[in-house]
């Protein structure tokens, strides 16, 4: 055999090497971007969930708090922040005020005895609840996801793939500090 042809056939093979180790690295950050936009929307259902719920919880209070409206005010206009938010960020804070809201609210729900023996109250209390916590779980998994995302798109030579296609850092989703501090009610 010609020494031409074996240094041919060599440079092909790197070369099919070198194609097929950029497709690997592009399919990664494809499936690392489509797990991000999949776990928003697993936390963007679940936050509608907890919205929807919102005007039968205020229902059910107004007749028992009626010197809170404040409270019950911050709770409607959290909901219609959500409502009217149209990106990830705008969600997420007003995610953000939708959380605070509702923990005034609980709060001070525990100075209506009637209000706690409320079946339907207790439902909806439950229910909410119970869909903080999933949301809370599903915030880690988006951040696992973002965070992993990140790691790839900045190490070598994954940065170049991500460069070419223009693949930019993404933002966790983090607690606001309002939701970091505690919940003061005063009577």
């Amino acid at each position: 055999m010609d020494t031409g042809i074996i240094v041919l056939v060599v440079a092909i093979l790197i070369a099919i090497c070198f194609a097929g180790y950029l497709i690997i690295i592009f399919n990664g950050l494809i499936r690392l971007k489509n797990n991000i936009e999949k776990s928003w929307a697993n936390i963007d259902v679940l936050l509608k969930q907890r919205t929807d719920e919102i005007p039968r919880l205020v229902e059910c209070v107004k007749g028992y708090m009626k010197h809170e409206r404040e409270v019950l005010q911050r709770v409607t206009e959290a909901r219609t922040a959500f409502l009217n938010a149209r990106t990830m960020r705008e969600k997420a804070g007003s995610s953000e005020m939708i959380g605070g809201a509702l923990k005034t609210l609980f709060a001070v729900a525990e100075n209506y005895p009637n209000l706690k023996a409320n079946e339907n109250f207790m439902q909806l209390q439950k229910r909410i609840s119970g869909l903080e916590s999933e949301i809370a779980d599903r915030r880690e998994f988006f951040n696992d996801s973002v965070n992993n995302y990140n790691i790839r798109r900045e190490s070598f030579p994954d940065l170049l793939i991500a460069g070419i296609m223009r693949y930019g850092r993404r933002d966790l989703f983090e607690v606001s500090e309002a939701d970091r501090a505690t919940v003061n009610v005063s009577f």
